[in-house]
């Protein structure tokens, strides 16, 4: 596989260039520069360095073919399943966090650990004449070089995986038609990045400058070592200490708007388009925020023509149906109003009212599948007739079933289905009762009585509305929800007959 290749090549060539630098540049400079040694002492120092360097690059080899087995049998074909695909996913995202591991513990285990043994050994037998805390020291340097290499190596390897990352994404694409994501997971975070990185970079110069400072000065009998200490120590602790406290507020700095970002993410996954982010940054956070508000803009934008579109829909469709019969033209339209009116005066939110007027719009698009020559009938209908009439709340619930997205019209299939249902449980086609009856339904039952009752039929010319008003009187808490049906007519008397 070229790209797995390619990355190969690119982690080992990274790796070189850091070991290179870290372990011979700085630590022979470090080693050779601040000690006079004699010409058999550092023949000794070059066997230990390098019996040490091959012992760690052993192990870092091992570290390395143990971290990349699960993505090197996947590129090469021992994976197959979307799952393999996904735990791939994840481990290449962990490289870099394992190349500070792979490096750092064989520094430690593999290079401190045998070049300290040689070297109290070369010591005990004369062949160097360094003081023993000398290898103390060195091992404590050999630990800042590390830390250095590793620091170096994580974010070599953080660029050099995405490559590998996009292939990974394109082949999983290709194969299953499903798309790789962290979800949203942090392996990690800003702070500790950026925090540790700070400190390290802060402290790292400070720490290998007090060491050679005190091998240079002992050797030439300049000072001694616990007033050097106690003057260095201080300067230890400051200059850590700024370190620490410059990434924290670097930390901070990038955290903040970040933060106020994804706030701002969640309320648009919330379908909350109304609030901007707040444009405070000078800095490419600016920008970043520019972007997320001119798109927040379109959305609001692409929002209200859909909007718009739907409501379009909803009226068209519900016209279509009344236009089946000149006397029940704009029924729907009707009945959508006067349930919009209970609704509001009965304390449903905007939310609800949008979804009650659509509902109320679409209450009887079940009469499509009833054949024209009952709907339309002029005289009165036989049992079998009103029977199929009375089918037409269940058959608008199986149209609505029909359209997609499913999650978009399952909040206006209860009250499509319910709006026959009497609140005594005599209605169809459930023969619900009471607030068993859902609430869109109990609603729209008194809205479509009302208009039913004063609008003209073939067969009948429609009642007066007083008369439709002392019905629904009449009719609480038997055929209709009492509440409701008080609400719609304390309504009308209050508007003197007309409603609006």
């Amino acid at each position: 596989m070229p790209i797995y290749k390619r990355f190969i090549q690119h982690v080992i060539l990274n790796y070189v260039i850091g070991s290179f630098t870290a372990v011979l540049l700085v630590g022979a400079i470090f080693v050779f520069s601040k000690l006079n040694v004699a010409q058999y002492e550092l023949l000794g120092l070059v066997k230990i360095i390098v019996i040490s360097s091959a012992i760690m690059i052993g192990c870092e080899v091992m570290a390395f073919q143990m971290h990349l087995r699960p993505v090197r049998r996947f590129f090469y074909g021992k994976s197959t399943t979307f799952k393999d695909a996904e735990a791939v996913y994840v481990r290449i995202h962990h490289l870099p966090n394992l190349s500070v591991l792979r490096i750092i513990g064989p520094h430690l285990l593999g290079f401190s650990i045998p070049a300290a043994g040689l070297a109290l050994w070369m010591i005990h037998t004369g062949q160097l004449t360094f003081p023993f805390y000398y290898v103390v020291i060195a091992c404590i340097g050999a630990c800042l070089v590390a830390s250095m290499h590793a620091l170096v190596e994580f974010f070599l390897t953080m660029r050099a995986i995405r490559p590998l990352l996009e292939e990974l994404r394109e082949q999983t694409h290709q194969h299953y038609g499903l798309n790789l994501s962290l979800r949203g997971r942090v392996l990690l975070s800003l702070r500790h990045k950026f925090q540790l990185s700070a400190t390290l970079i802060g402290a790292f110069p400070l720490f290998l400058f007090c060491l050679a400072t005190q091998i240079r000065l002992e050797r030439s009998n300049a000072t001694h070592s616990s007033s050097y200490w106690l003057w260095a120590g201080t300067i230890l602790i400051f200059g850590v200490a700024f370190a620490y406290l410059g990434g924290r507020l670097l930390t901070r700095e990038i955290e903040q708007p970040i933060h106020h970002l994804l706030e701002k993410m969640n309320e648009v996954k919330e379908g909350r388009l109304n609030s901007n982010a707040s444009d405070l940054y000078s800095d490419e956070f600016a920008e970043l925020v520019e972007g997320f508000n001119m798109m927040i803009e379109g959305l609001k934008e692409r929002e209200e023509k859909n909007g718009q579109l739907l409501e379009s829909y909803f009226v068209t469709l519900a016209a279509a149906l009344d236009a089946r019969d000149a006397y029940t033209a704009g029924h729907s339209l009707r009945v959508a109003e006067y349930s919009v009116l209970i609704g509001r005066k009965g304390g449903l939110n905007e939310t609800d009212l949008d979804l009650l007027r659509k509902t109320a719009l679409l209450h009887d698009i079940g009469k499509i599948g009833v054949p024209d020559a009952v709907l339309l009938k002029d005289g009165k209908l036989t049992d079998e007739e009103f029977d199929q009439i009375k089918m037409h709340p269940v058959m608008g619930e199986s149209i609505l079933r029909r359209v997609e997205p499913a999650y978009a019209m399952a909040p206006y299939l209860p009250g499509v289905r319910s709006h026959h249902e009497r609140y005594d449980g005599k209605g169809y086609p459930d023969q619900l009762s009471g607030e068993d009856i859902p609430l869109f339904g109990r609603i729209i039952a008194v809205a479509d009585a009302f208009d039913a009752m004063t609008s003209d039929r073939p067969y009948r010319k429609g009642m007066k509305e007083e008369k439709a008003v002392m019905i629904l009187e009449e009719g609480k808490g038997t055929q209709w929800d009492p509440y409701f049906a008080e609400v719609f007519v304390q309504e009308w008397h209050r508007n003197k007959g007309i409603i609006s």
